[in-house]
């Protein structure tokens, strides 16, 4: 990247984040054999290539060695591996008709914390970037090094748990800085240094690490001046060894634009004779920021003329400073009226949050991240063509992961600000968890009416289940359907549909919109059929629907798909209002042939202990498992939620004994995909 542009990032990336906090933070298992031994919060692992040069870390940071690392002595390794494999994707009809599928794909650079203390399952703060539309992202690299923080870094369990959920590959990233902020060449030496049979060692080490913690690749970025002809000679023997190794684990290379075959860097903007090598060795490349229509339209052809797919290249758009208000020339990249030229490769989306003002909410964070994904109208199905960003949603198809039986999503975006269970706040602690996520609606938010079009929302001031709750909030001075996912599942006579919601204010009648085949083109309405749901709700809590299950004031109603037959395509609610202004939500959507209950984990223990630090392990429940959830009975009976992970051991910090109370018991329960839990296993720490 532009040097001028590294200040902010090698200070640290985004430095904002909090300290993991008691409820969302965890560490390894391996850590301690003792319950007495010290209790400490774990981090997303970050590394220097090999020896220390001239010159020491940052203040408190400890050196970390590449070459060194080891699985087998990784203290942090259970609470940073990831527990959700890649899930399969397919692209439904495209929303609107400028979307395009098979043509420019996407790439986001982010920085979700500092380098080096980055938490590896959450903190205490909602003020989190929750990427949640990952629809439009084919690849998300886990930006940030610097020279005093660490130079290679492996993505967190959190953020690779909510991007494979979706079907998204995660990159670590590899940052050899400039010069200029702190950058050493023997840092590259080290890193392509060979060994007596002629091999890259750490190549085989970065494809150890990622296979370990459950990630997809490397982005490898040699901003490193001062080289020659040899040098750049064995940082592309590195590379292709690198890229033959990945892929022989799944994983994926991608190349940055900064380091030429001659050694030295010199950031082209384009795929040229001076960076050509590097790309063939790679998967794909980053094309640094200044290039032009017309080295954008070379590069693709170039592409294409060495085999290759002219998508594999991301141009590089900086969004860092200004988000959805930064000029860019769409037509360069991706022209409306022709095929599209490259791919974007997005510097810094996470803009959506940093630019606001510190008194930011999850509301005002995902108000911004709609508008830079889905555009000015915040309708992907009615792009606003006036609209001088032209967002995501505008030029590239979505994609959806729901394509099996059983499917759940409680809409949890994975951060609040407090903790819903069946309607209820069991912890009013705010909270991030990027693994908690679930599958989120990919077009959001598309809504049909003749009338006027209701607000609709992530909105955190009330949740059945998670952090967050559907909010459509409106006149509904028309019937208005509110399209939720397109899916693939199959339908059996057994195939039910879930509904668990609420009306705030107004009176609504709600139905099921579902439709068993694709829209006969881009931006038309899927063939639904309706399917009552409920008569009118005039209050909250209120509702006469047959088969419905009420809790605090929540109302599950069970809908058969009865006559229906081959594959749900798409899933809606139709709302109609009979009193408006109109205020419903939206907690919960399930599609399931049957009901299963997850079986528990097992030897629930403690294996470190400091004043009201734990340390906490437990062997998996069999079978299928959405994440674990933990709980303190307290001496009144009742049960405060500590946190939940998809991995199997966790970090509590700062517990205190209530009063009179001699032991802390703590309950852990497997969950389902369907939110059902296990039986719980316990274990007591005595004070």
């Amino acid at each position: 990247m532009k040097p001028t542009r590294r200040t902010v990032l090698l200070a640290g990336a985004a430095a904002a984040l909090m300290p993991p906090s008691p409820a969302f933070a965890v560490p390894n298992a391996s850590r301690a054999s003792k319950a007495d031994a010290t209790a400490t919060p774990p981090y997303a692992s970050y590394w220097y290539p090999d020896s220390l040069p001239a010159g020491s870390p940052g203040t408190g940071i400890t050196w970390r060695s590449l070459k060194a690392w080891r699985a087998a002595d990784d203290t942090d390794l259970a609470f940073n591996t990831a527990s959700v494999p890649p899930a399969p994707r397919f692209t439904p009809t495209p929303a609107n008709s400028t979307a395009r599928s098979g043509q420019a794909r996407i790439q986001s650079l982010v920085s979700f914390g500092p380098t080096s203390g980055n938490p590896s399952q959450g903190s205490a703060t909602a003020d989190y970037y929750a990427l949640t539309h990952w629809a439009y992202v084919d690849e998300l690299v886990f930006w940030g090094g610097s020279s005093g923080e660490g130079l290679i870094l492996a993505p967190n369990a959190p953020i690779v748990d909510a991007a494979h959920r979706h079907g998204v590959p995660v990159l670590g990233n590899i940052f050899l800085p400039p010069t200029a902020y702190g950058g050493q060449l023997q840092w590259t030496r080290d890193l392509v240094q060979k060994d007596s049979a002629g091999h890259y060692p750490l190549a085989a080490q970065l494809v150890a690490v990622a296979a370990a913690y459950g990630f997809d690749g490397w982005f490898v970025n040699a901003e490193t001046g001062g080289g020659n002809a040899a040098l750049g000679a064995a940082v592309l023997g590195f590379v292709t060894e690198l890229k033959s190794l990945a892929a022989a684990r799944g994983q994926r290379v991608t190349w940055y634009d900064a380091m030429t075959v001659n050694g030295t860097v010199s950031w082209q903007g384009a795929l040229d004779s001076q960076n050509q090598a590097f790309f063939q060795a790679a998967d794909d490349m980053f094309v640094d920021f200044r290039w032009s229509a017309g080295t954008l339209a070379s590069s693709g052809q170039k592409a294409q003329q060495l085999g290759r797919s002219r998508y594999e290249l991301w141009a590089g758009v900086d969004v860092e400073s200004n988000g959805s208000n930064t000029s860019v020339s769409w037509d360069a990249i991706v022209p409306t009226t022709k095929a599209h030229v490259t791919s974007i490769g997005f510097y810094r989306p996470e803009w959506t949050r940093n630019h606001l003002p510190a008194s930011r909410t999850p509301a005002d964070f995902h108000a911004a991240d709609d508008r830079f994904w889905t555009g000015r109208s915040l309708d992907p199905s009615q792009p606003d063509a006036s609209d001088p960003w032209r967002a995501p949603a505008v030029s590239v198809a979505d994609r959806s992961p729901v394509s099996a039986v059983p499917f759940a999503s409680v809409f949890n975006t994975g951060h609040g600000l407090r903790w819903y269970e069946d309607g209820e706040v069991t912890s009013d602690t705010p909270w991030n968890h990027l693994g908690l996520q679930d599958r989120l609606p990919s077009r959001r938010w598309v809504a049909r009416t003749e009338g006027e079009r209701p607000v609709v929302s992530f909105d955190f001031a009330d949740a059945w289940r998670g952090g967050n709750s559907v909010l459509v909030d409106g006149e509904l001075d028309a019937p208005t359907t509110v399209e939720l996912y397109a899916t693939r599942l199959p339908i059996t006579v057994d195939t039910v549909v879930e509904l668990t919601h609420r009306t705030d204010t107004g009176a609504v009648n709600v139905e099921l919109a579902v439709a068993t085949a694709e829209p006969s083109a881009p931006g038309v309405t899927p063939p639904y059929s309706y399917l009552p749901v409920n008569s009118v709700n005039r209050r909250r809590g209120e509702d006469r629907s047959a088969a419905v299950k009420s809790v605090n004031g929540w109302a599950t109603v069970t809908v058969p798909l009865a006559g229906l037959s081959g594959t749900l395509h798409a899933i809606g609610v139709r709302l109609t209002a009979t009193d408006g202004p109109v205020q419903w939500r939206l907690g919960g959507l399930a599609v399931r042939d049957t009901v299963d209950t997850p079986a528990a984990p097992s030897a629930l223990r403690i294996t470190a202990a400091s004043g009201g630090n734990l340390l906490l392990a437990w062997n998996p429940a069999p079978g299928a498992v959405r994440h674990y959830m933990l709980h303190r009975l307290l001496p009144d009976g009742t049960r405060r939620f500590l946190g939940a992970t998809g991995q199997r051991a966790y970090f509590l910090g700062g517990l205190q004994p209530e009063q009179g109370e001699q032991a802390a018991r703590l309950e852990l329960r497997a969950v389902g995909e369907l939110y059902t839990t296990s039986a719980p296993v316990t274990v007591t720490h005595t004070w």
